[in-house]
């Protein structure tokens, strides 16, 4: 269901889907069946290596929050929302300067913004490092700049939103692992900047995979971020 006056994006994608279900649909299903992972610039079908220091559970239930930003993020909330411990994953608009944007005037580019999700967990199950794994793993490409996959513009930019300095440090000691190991072909280009707030999407955003599964955008670029969740992290994925 498309609210009528909003969706830019979605009418773009709209021509752009019946492009591809004329032209190239067959080599996209294809490329579906060994898409395993979001990571195009690394090889091998396994999960980055685990962070050296955040990855230790809590003693105690409790709540806790982390902001990423990977493209779009109608697929970066799905991979988090079947993640255990995640108690809620939401769309928005984190790293820009207007207070409480619209999708339209985060699209321009020009507000500094985002497109981000919230995830609320609880880290007696699933710690920050967990979440962050994931991140690198499945849920974008962490070398693309300013884009991901037909998406482009600095709104789609990978990013982690950290909410205080335990979180800057791991981000960070977790980047810094990564590169040295060479986990990725290319430069990592994830910002690791302050949360200076986050701002919840139209409705209509929020759990788009769940109520679109069919659509051809998200069949081509967000479901195999669920088949690589599921098969690279099968402890902790969750229907």
């Amino acid at each position: 269901m498309y609210p009528s006056p909003q969706r830019a994006r979605t009418m773009n994608r709209s021509l752009l889907n019946y492009a591809i279900a004329l032209v190239v649909i067959p080599i996209a299903l294809l490329l579906i069946g060994v898409r395993l992972s979001s990571g195009a610039s690394r090889t091998g079908d396994g999960p980055v290596a685990a962070p050296t220091f955040g990855y230790e559970l809590v003693a105690a239930p409790t709540e806790d929050t982390a902001v990423f930003a990977g493209g779009c993020f109608w697929g970066v909330e799905a991979v988090f929302d079947h993640v255990k411990g995640v108690k809620r994953a939401i769309s928005g608009y984190a790293g820009g300067q207007l207070t409480n944007p619209s999708y339209e005037q985060v699209s321009t580019g020009e507000t500094g913004h985002a497109e981000s999700v919230e995830v609320i967990y609880d880290p007696s199950q699933v710690s920050y490092g967990k979440l962050l794994q994931i991140f690198f793993s499945v849920a974008h490409d962490p070398t693309q700049l300013n884009r991901q996959g037909p998406d482009h513009g600095t709104q789609y930019r990978s990013a982690i939103f950290y909410r205080n300095a335990q979180q800057q440090q791991v981000a960070e000691s977790y980047i810094k692992q990564l590169t040295t190991a060479k986990t990725f072909s290319r430069p990592i280009v994830t910002q690791v900047a302050k949360l200076s707030g986050f701002y919840r999407a139209e409705e209509y955003h929020q759990h788009y995979l769940e109520q679109h599964p069919n659509q051809l955008y998200i069949v081509i670029n967000d479901k195999p971020k669920l088949v690589a969740l599921k098969k690279q992290f099968p402890d902790i994925y969750t229907d």
